[in-house]
């Protein structure tokens, strides 16, 4: 398998696992919300308020895994780097 291709395959497992990560997030807060509201009789208070929680919770959470992949590239070009250099 080249290396083109190993990047490719590299780069759609971040690319789906960021998208799976915020979708999680926003409906986890949503399920919090719903069933507060439930329990609560406060409907649609919690829902409102739990689901903004998860659309902040989720984008936390592309933002720590983008600059987390931005570092492992970095650091991938740098080795790279060490091992062209005669």
């Amino acid at each position: 398998m080249g290396e083109d291709r190993r990047q490719l395959i590299r780069s759609l497992g971040f690319l789906s696992g960021v998208g799976i990560s915020l979708v999680a997030a926003c409906m986890i807060g949503l399920a919090i919300g719903y069933y507060l509201d439930r329990w609560l009789q406060t409907s649609p208070w919690m829902t409102l308020v739990w689901l903004g929680i998860g659309i902040v919770a989720g984008f936390r959470n592309v933002f720590i895994l983008t600059q987390r992949e931005l570092r492992r590239q970095k650091k991938s070009e740098n080795d790279d780097q060490r091992h062209q250099d005669p």
